[in-house]
């Protein structure tokens, strides 16, 4: 329940990001368009004079320079058509919701299975089994788990508890991996849904030169541009997702040959334990 509130919680965070980005995006566009059609009515009495330059005109490089990158990046995701960079964008915020809860999860996973190792031999030597269980009970973590379920069979023999290590240890490792095929789904979706927008918006250009019946370069620039713009964006999602990616894989990987270093020093443990009270 707690994983669940969680990646809700920031799956809304991101979609509340999101809309209030490309609210504001909206707004700066329809601000922009005004300002075109006052520019527009306050010169028309010099447009015989085509080689001039307007006040306005000779600002508007400094002032595109000196954009900030997230202006920019507001303006290429409207340029990029709302219905692919939205599906582009929704892909980046859950992979990013899940990626996030795994690593969340995999932190409090982690423990310091040589300090859990040392505690769990003084409490057998002081209180035997149940005492053992119990400090394995009171920590959080796969390790402790682990060691719980091989603990509560040691009445059954080593061989039991050692099986029962390993059986249990491979449930362990399932919910580590839980979510990882969703975050590798969302990574091979996201250029396939940029790549549907460039294919999408190429044949939208040339339905354009069709109409038109004649290759004009800014036309079809346009929609050259506006098609690669959600190609980029795929790659770029798929990118960051990616690094996401191969950080829990390794976080996995650290966890995993931890909990395989304390099982086989738990059951030397227990051997020795076992030799002492027999």
């Amino acid at each position: 329940m707690k994983k669940l509130i969680a990646l809700i919680t920031l799956v809304g965070m991101f979609i509340s990001l999101f809309s209030a980005v490309a609210f504001a995006t909206e707004t700066e566009k329809i601000e922009e368009e005004n300002n075109n059609v006052e520019q527009e009515t306050e010169f028309t009495e010099d447009a015989e004079y085509g080689d001039l330059i307007t006040e306005e005109q000779a600002e508007a490089t400094p002032e595109t320079e000196g954009t900030p990158l997230h202006q920019q990046i507001k303006i290429k995701i409207i340029e990029g058509g709302p219905m692919f960079m939205g599906f582009v964008m929704l892909a980046l915020i859950i992979g990013l919701a899940i990626s996030f809860e795994r690593i969340i999860y995999l932190n409090f996973a982690t423990t310091n299975t040589n300090k859990l190792l040392v505690q769990v031999e003084e409490a057998l030597n002081s209180g035997g089994i149940e005492a053992a269980k119990e400090v394995c009970r009171n920590t959080r973590g796969p390790v402790a788990s682990i060691f719980y379920q091989g603990l509560d069979r040691y009445d059954a023999g080593i061989d039991v508890v050692e099986k029962s290590v390993v059986s249990y240890g491979s449930v362990q490792m399932g919910l580590l991996e839980s979510g990882l095929t969703w975050i590798a789904l969302f990574i091979a979706l996201a250029p396939m849904l940029g790549f549907m927008g460039t294919v999408i918006g190429m044949i939208s250009a040339f339905d354009a030169i069709e109409a038109a019946g004649d290759i004009n370069p800014s036309l079809v620039a346009g929609g050259i541009k506006v098609a690669l713009i959600t190609t980029v964006s795929g790659l770029i999602v798929a990118m960051i997702l990616q690094v996401f990616y191969n950080y829990i894989i390794g976080k996995i990987d650290s966890l995993v040959n931890s909990m395989e270093d304390a099982s086989i020093s738990l059951i030397d443990i227990l051997v020795e334990y076992n030799k002492k009270n027999n």
